[in-house]
């Protein structure tokens, strides 16, 4: 898979205002969105911590097959349990395949998933997908302490619905956050997501 990395903020700025997506190294831009407990959960909320936000459609076969595999509820437990928040972001628009309804829906895909996420969140007006510029599931961004993207894209190089190409990708979200913690650089900043096109209202 192509891999996109530093120093190109020019290239991403441009693709970010085309796109109506983040540039690698701003700021993330705020937000608040209702979780599965019906809380308001603002992004700036979590100043001073990693962030991970993934988005979501729970009928996506690629979505599919980090849930199935365990490879997605692996990610969340490891790094939530290091202080990271993760945050689960459902972008669906009412009517279309993925959508949750609201926060008895969004319990109910947590329990049945087993997953570990800090909170899953509602996005049905799309606005913060689209602020993003998410256009698959999953997607996935990795926000530094200081509040600024330092990983946006997929979240493997094994863009396939297939289960058994968990075990062999490589993990550009678990990277990303590994280098963050070890005081390295992070070595791939961007790279194209797969997966099935966010149903924005």
């Amino acid at each position: 898979m192509k891999k996109t990395l530093l120093p190109v903020f020019s290239a991403l700025a441009l693709a970010a205002q085309a796109y109506g997506g983040v540039a690698v190294g701003s700021a993330a831009p705020d937000f608040s969105l209702k979780n599965q407990a019906g809380k308001t959960v603002h992004l700036s909320d979590f100043k001073g911590k990693l962030v991970v936000l993934e988005w979501v459609n729970p009928d996506c076969p690629f979505v599919h097959k980090h849930y199935d595999s365990g490879n997605m509820q692996g990610l969340q437990k490891k790094y939530t349990a290091k202080g990271v928040e993760w945050l689960t972001i459902d972008s669906s628009a009412e009517g279309s395949e993925g959508y949750l309804g609201g926060p008895k829906d969004a319990k109910a895909f947590i329990k049945e998933r087993h997953a570990a996420m800090s909170d899953l969140l509602l996005d049905h007006a799309g606005a913060v997908g689209m602020a993003y510029g998410a256009k698959t599931t999953p997607t996935m961004f990795v926000i530094r302490r200081d509040g600024r993207v330092a990983y946006e894209g997929a979240i493997d190089d094994k863009a396939s619905t297939d289960v058994a190409d968990v075990p062999t990708a490589k993990n550009y979200v678990a990277v990303a956050l590994d280098e963050i913690e070890a005081g390295k650089p992070v070595t791939v900043t961007q790279t194209r997501s797969y997966g099935c096109s966010i149903k924005y209202k």
